[in-house]
């Protein structure tokens, strides 16, 4: 059996109608697991099933949830017992940036919507999820931080700052449920060509910074993170946990 055989696994991840998330669906159906995946919108989600369903591997299902509300988390978590059955894997890949601008003039509710859909949300599904993997003795949990946790930003500094939290909360709840079997680790990508990143990107800028900036010369694309989903969700990573990530193109190397 291959170390990143997947048969018989299930998988939920949210914030994967499109872009990333679609793409670390699509491999984990590759690999024959049945993928539960979640947005905001329904017939975005249905679209997305089908795509994966049409690829004739593991099969695909659509459960509409704003992760900021932990009613519809809770309800996404039952819907996939329903339809799936007990959880193996958890990608929470759904995130939001509602402001750009200086900390220290963000609005009390924009900053409470990042904190609460970037990280809370990711301790409510761990914590609705961990019962699952206790009782089977294994499981693999991912979270979609970004190489802004990493510095200071004067636009997009709060972001960052939820993104560094959420690393936080992958590393402790790591140390809590390493002697259960699970394993919890970050995800931080650089720059990647999706809608949610659009406003960074999509500018006559951003070539010049490409060639300045990033050793490999290009922006992420979202298949880039399809291998990495398939490692971190399989055996290949089962000595692996509490761990960030990067995967920029080289833009952050460790120094």
């Amino acid at each position: 059996m291959s170390l990143f055989d997947l048969t018989g696994k299930v998988a939920l991840l949210t914030g994967a109608s499109k872009g990333m998330g679609l793409a670390m669906a699509k491999a984990l159906a590759e690999q024959g697991a049945t993928v539960v995946i979640s947005a905001r919108k329904q017939d975005q989600l249905d679209a997305a099933a089908a795509e994966i369903n049409a690829l004739g591997k593991g099969q695909a299902f659509g459960v509409a949830c704003n992760v900021g509300y932990k009613d519809q988390l809770q309800a996404l978590v039952d819907e996939t017992h329903k339809v799936a059955g007990k959880i193996d894997i958890v990608i929470g890949n759904a995130g939001v940036n509602p402001y750009y601008g200086p900390t220290s003039e963000i609005p009390d509710d924009a900053y409470q919507k990042t904190m609460n859909a970037n990280v809370q949300s990711n301790l409510w599904l761990a914590q609705m999820v961990a019962p699952d993997m206790v009782e089977k003795g294994a499981g693999s949990m991912a979270f979609t931080s970004s190489i802004g946790a990493f510095k200071p930003s004067v636009m997009l500094g709060t972001y960052g700052m939820s993104k560094l939290a959420l690393i936080g909360l992958v590393r402790n709840l790591a140390a809590e449920f390493g002697p259960k079997g699970i394993r919890f680790n970050a995800i931080c990508p650089g720059l990647v060509r999706t809608e949610f990143a659009r406003e960074l990107w999509d500018n006559p800028e951003v070539e010049e910074r490409i060639k300045n900036d990033i050793p490999l010369r290009r922006l992420g694309e979202p298949d880039d993170f399809a291998g990495l989903a398939v490692f971190l969700a399989s055996d290949a990573s089962r000595y692996m946990t509490g761990q960030a990530l990067t995967v920029c193109g080289g833009s952050n190397m460790w120094t």
